[in-house]
């Protein structure tokens, strides 16, 4: 199963994301529900990083890319993350026991 999180501060604009998991409905490099997650969750990182060029912390590693931004959202990474949002979500009503997405809002440093 594949797991999108996206991180949200109290005001509700986006902050973050992590994209974890696997469809396993096809041989590794052929599974369309993780190309289209990978693609818009890689997407997103890279319009960050090249084009905005925000600052924010990540990680990844097989199947996982995390994100979280070092600064305030904006107008445009909330653009960027949003975008990823509704493409997850599309996803998630393609293929409901495959992609679940989830939206965790953090308050001083908590999350609920």
């Amino acid at each position: 199963m594949i797991i999108a999180e996206i991180y949200k501060q109290g005001d509700g604009r986006i902050i973050g994301f992590s994209v974890d998991g696997h469809a396993n409905t096809a041989k590794r490099g052929f599974d369309i529900y993780c190309a289209g997650a990978s693609m818009m969750s890689q997407s997103t990182f890279l319009c960050l990083r090249d084009h905005l060029k925000r600052e924010f912390d990540w990680d990844a590693g097989h199947g996982r890319l995390m994100l979280r931004l070092k600064t305030p959202p904006d107008d445009l990474t909330e653009v960027a993350f949003q975008t990823m949002l509704i493409g997850m979500k599309e996803l998630e009503k393609l293929a409901p026991q495959i992609v679940k997405v989830k939206e965790k809002f953090f308050l001083g440093g908590e999350h609920k």
